[in-house]
């Protein structure tokens, strides 16, 4: 069996200990790839690594998050807003939604995800896309979603960049339906 750093999480105390991990290593990935640290788009998720543990966490969640109001049936709002703290030059975060995702065999502990000005964003992209290499930088493959993945070899987190926060996507999702 592989070693997780939280995993299998068993109460509500391990998950925040693992939101704090996660939103921490996230913005320091963030600013050791991307050179400064961007604003988040509002959601944390966290990782699951057993089917026993996804199940303690999807009910954890229920307690925690307003089940009518989601994202894609993924990002759950948060009935309170996790707030962390600013710590040195890292700015006080909120973050409005949880996402729990279902067990798979990666080591990553969670994910944060930030938000680039359109502009930057779509000029980043291109670069990209034009095959020029930024370490720890790469598009998203995943057709349906926009982003740009930030990644450490040496990093249990991962982090993407998209053009939207989790309120915007979420208006843009209901004009669209």
């Amino acid at each position: 069996m592989k070693s997780y750093r939280f995993s299998p999480i068993e109460n509500k105390e391990q998950l925040f200990e693992a939101i704090k991990y996660t939103h921490f290593k996230c913005f320091e990935l963030c600013k050791n790839i991307f050179g400064k640290y961007l604003p988040v788009a509002g959601n944390i998720g966290i990782f699951c690594h057993f089917e026993n543990e996804y199940q303690f966490l999807t009910e954890l969640r229920k307690q925690l998050t307003v089940e009518s109001d989601n994202w894609n049936q993924k990002y759950y709002r948060l009935h309170e807003p996790i707030i962390i703290p600013s710590q040195g030059d890292m700015p006080e975060t909120v973050y409005t939604y949880l996402y729990i995702r279902k067990p798979d065999q990666h080591m990553e502990v969670g994910d944060v995800d930030f938000v680039l000005d359109v502009k930057r964003y779509n000029e980043l992209k291109k670069v990209l896309i034009e095959g020029k290499r930024i370490k720890g930088m790469e598009i998203f493959d995943r057709s349906e979603l926009d982003l740009i993945r930030l990644s450490d070899p040496y990093s249990d987190v991962v982090s993407f960049i998209g053009k939207m926060d989790i309120g915007e996507n979420i208006r843009n999702q209901n004009r669209l339906n």
